[in-house]
């Protein structure tokens, strides 16, 4: 069983580019979780998560996300959404007024958008290993720039959590300082693309014992 009194419940967005690169970020050298790594956008559930009236997620997804989670999909997707729009600017979402959204996505309804998960895969997930600072359940999920509403080049309002934003090829993710759980997710979503089919099961890396156990969930019903 994994100890959840030390974790926070995150998301994180890997956003997938002509299949060939993916949307990455720096975090500060400063920063008290994984400082100067190279990441994708994400970070921890908040409290209004739980609030938003979010449109159907992919039934399998939301399966998948609830085998093992006290949380609904439905704020976790939406922390996933909100997490991107924060770091990076870009938008997954329709069209149309919002105005009672909660305080934490004021900024995201003036952009004149509704949250929309419908582009999200749940595909990964991963718990910070034991004696770091801070430790997170992360759910992982994988969208296709195609899907955004937003520019893709364009992160002219993305907060400074992350710097140096770009679409990272995934011939070059090596050359970056990257953690490790960063490197495993990036070898999965290659092999994915290569495999070129459904996602068949979630890879989840417990780090709840020696071997740092991988699990799979949900081998049946792929999407």
């Amino acid at each position: 069983m994994i100890d959840k009194s030390a974790l926070r419940d995150a998301a994180t967005v890997i956003v997938l580019r002509d299949r060939t690169s993916v949307l990455m970020g720096q975090r500060g050298s400063s920063a008290a979780f994984m400082p100067g790594k190279f990441v994708f956008p994400g970070g921890a559930v908040d409290p209004g998560d739980s609030h938003v009236t979010l449109p159907p997620l992919n039934p399998t997804c939301e399966n998948r996300l609830q085998s093992e989670s006290d949380l609904p999909a439905t704020a976790l997707t939406a922390a996933a959404i909100r997490e991107l729009w924060e770091e990076t600017s870009q938008i997954l979402g329709t069209s149309g007024r919002w105005d009672d959204a909660p305080a934490d996505w004021a900024d995201f309804a003036k952009t004149g958008f509704r949250p929309d998960p419908s582009p999200l895969s749940f595909f990964f997930r991963a718990v910070t290993p034991h004696g770091r600072p801070r430790r997170f359940d992360a759910r992982f999920f994988l969208a296709d720039a195609a899907a955004l509403a937003s520019d893709p080049d364009d992160f002219s309002t993305a907060e400074d959590e992350l710097s140096h934003l770009q679409w990272v090829p995934l011939k070059d993710t090596r050359r970056f300082d990257l953690p490790f759980i960063t490197k495993v997710v990036l070898a999965e979503l290659i092999d994915h693309i290569d495999r070129d089919g459904p996602i068949t099961s979630v890879p989840f890396f417990r780090n709840d014992d020696e071997a740092h156990l991988i699990s799979r969930l949900g081998h049946a019903d792929p999407l």
